[in-house]
């Protein structure tokens, strides 16, 4: 048997090891409160007090009855006339008394003093022709199980030790008298007084000393004494109950705890690990899956946790994804220009004929300006998302942002090419916005800019804006051809560039849509296109729709 089970302790042993922080950290805290409770047992001294007075008061009574008894009917006259306790009367009393009274013979022990001081009588010995018998109580058996047992003897062993403090030594002489009992010297004094002594195998004994008098007048004193192990065994039974119930909710907390932990623990780890197993190398990856569990059907705390974690690190892979596309991007618009001047350059070294060395010059004036124009675009979109989480929002009025947009349009610079007008149709809704208003600016700036791209000069671009369901609604529509339904969000991908015919290669990077939705998604709005048509059905412009919240005035 000990063979078999020493195995299955290793494992819970190791077990026990592999334990994590968190629900080491719950156990100790749910099994504190029971320690608590366990440690107040050992010193459970009030109930305990509670039926020493109880005992003592039952003791006090039937020791009245005693001395009233002999008080009256073990008294003689001594020649002088006075009142004197007749040894002999008062053993006889005494064993009829104990005989006939309510606690069994062997559990009280009644004993009797004359006036001087010396003991006349003892209840349990037994008089004799020539000596007396001497009886003396024996312990309760033991009927305990193992483990009741071993609590048991430590509960005793532990009063033992308190008791030794709390209460004197019990010490009987072979020939006792009043002066070995100071209870009985004040009984002999007139006064009934109670005493609790601890004897040498650790057990309590009760004494009550009461006086007997006759017409108030001291004849001897009555010492009952009685065993305190119903006591104990009363106290054990409410600490065994106790122990019972701290076992039973000890085990309950430990399953219970285990629970908790394993629902706490378990995910958190499960969250650390994939954490921990992250590859930065593969999430930038188009099929790169999640690998953080997903928890979210929990409703709690560790399911908001795994929600946030997976979408912080779906955003980290695709912001990986698109910082390696960009780059490649980046590499691929730079390389066309810097082609086109290497070729421009090589051909110049090689023809000596000044029209052409011109015509190649103006090539690569064009293809330096495209360069500076691309690394600004370039450079202003990698800095935005930055720019965006640092700069603080502000309160920013609709109508003064759009009017301000507006103006800018409604004059022409001298060197200036010229456009179609901006109109700004209908009354703006006097809302406010929440935000950087430079970058609502720009992207309003970018649309229209867009917009007079695709508008012929007798054309015109409507801006408009208006407010649908607790969101501002600006729309921004030209009249060109539109824009074809395949490419509704191509467009607003990075470098991505659809120029109308005749325009000059390269005026645009192909950033300025990708920039500002860019801008409207971190202002929690939405930017996207539709087209408009005529009656007939055919395209005739296109309009740009940016819907953002508004906040209280």
């Amino acid at each position: 048997m000990a063979l078999a089970l020493r195995p299955w302790l290793f494992r819970q042993w190791k077990r026990w090891q592999r334990l994590s922080p968190l629900t080491a950290r719950i156990l100790a805290v749910n099994s504190l409160p029971l320690a608590l409770l366990l440690i107040s047992i050992l010193y459970f001294s009030g109930y305990q007090d509670t039926l020493i007075r109880n005992e003592l008061d039952s003791m006090r009574k039937e020791a009245h009855q005693f001395a009233a008894a002999l008080g009256e009917g073990a008294v003689i006259l001594s020649e002088d006339e006075r009142d004197l306790l007749s040894p002999e009367l008062a053993q006889k009393m005494a064993r009829r008394l104990a005989e006939t009274a309510d606690q069994p013979r062997a559990a009280m022990r009644t004993r009797l003093f004359d006036i001087r001081g010396s003991q006349i009588s003892d209840s349990l010995s037994l008089p004799g022709r020539r000596s007396s018998i001497q009886r003396e109580e024996l312990p309760p058996l033991d009927r305990f199980s193992a483990l009741r047992k071993i609590w048991q003897d430590f509960l005793r062993w532990w009063r033992a030790r308190s008791f030794t403090q709390a209460y004197p030594p019990y010490q009987e002489n072979p020939d006792p008298s009043s002066q070995d009992y100071p209870v009985v010297e004040k009984a002999l004094d007139g006064d009934a007084a109670g005493q609790v002594w601890l004897l040498p195998n650790g057990r309590l004994l009760l004494g009550m000393a009461v006086p007997i008098q006759r017409y108030k007048s001291v004849l001897g004193a009555v010492l009952m004494t009685k065993s305190g192990d119903k006591i104990a065994a009363t106290v054990n039974d409410v600490n065994m109950d106790i122990l019972q119930l701290f076992l039973l909710t000890l085990v309950l907390t430990i399953l219970l705890s285990s629970y908790l932990a394993r629902t706490l623990a378990q995910p958190l780890r499960a969250l650390a690990q994939a954490a921990k197993m992250l590859d930065t190398e593969k999430m930038g990856s188009p099929a790169w899956k999640v690998p953080i569990p997903d928890f979210s059907k929990r409703g709690d705390e560790i399911g908001d946790l795994s929600t946030a974690l997976r979408a912080m690190v779906q955003a980290l892979g695709q912001r990986l994804h698109s910082i390696e596309s960009f780059a490649a991007d980046v590499a691929h618009e730079i390389k066309n220009p810097l082609t086109s001047m290497h070729s421009a350059v090589e051909t110049a070294l090689r023809i000596s004929d000044p029209e052409r060395q011109k015509q190649l010059l103006r090539v690569m004036a064009d293809d330096v300006r495209r360069l500076d124009r691309l690394i600004s675009d370039i450079s202003q979109a990698s800095r935005l998302e930055g720019e965006l989480s640092r700069t603080p929002a502000n309160r920013i009025r609709l109508q003064e942002l759009l009017s301000t947009v507006a103006e800018l349009y409604e004059s022409h610079d001298a060197g200036s090419a010229p456009h179609a007008p901006v109109m700004l149709e209908g009354a703006v809704p006097n809302v406010m916005l929440l935000g950087v208003e430079s970058r609502l600016g720009q992207v309003f700036r970018n649309l229209i800019d867009n917009a007079l791209s695709f508008t012929p000069l007798d054309g015109q671009v409507r801006l408009a804006a208006r407010v649908e369901n607790g969101r501002v609604h600006i729309t921004i529509s030209d009249q060109g051809p539109g824009i074809p339904e395949n490419k509704k969000e191509a467009i607003f991908e990075r470098f991505y560039s659809e120029r109308p015919s005749g325009e000059k290669f390269g005026q645009h990077s192909g950033l300025g849509l990708s920039i500002a939705r860019q801008i409207v998604q971190a202002h929690q709005g939405r930017l996207w296109v539709e087209n408009i048509y005529s009656p007939a059905g055919a395209a005739r412009g296109a309009c740009f729709h940016v819907e953002l919240p508004k906040v209280e005035m």
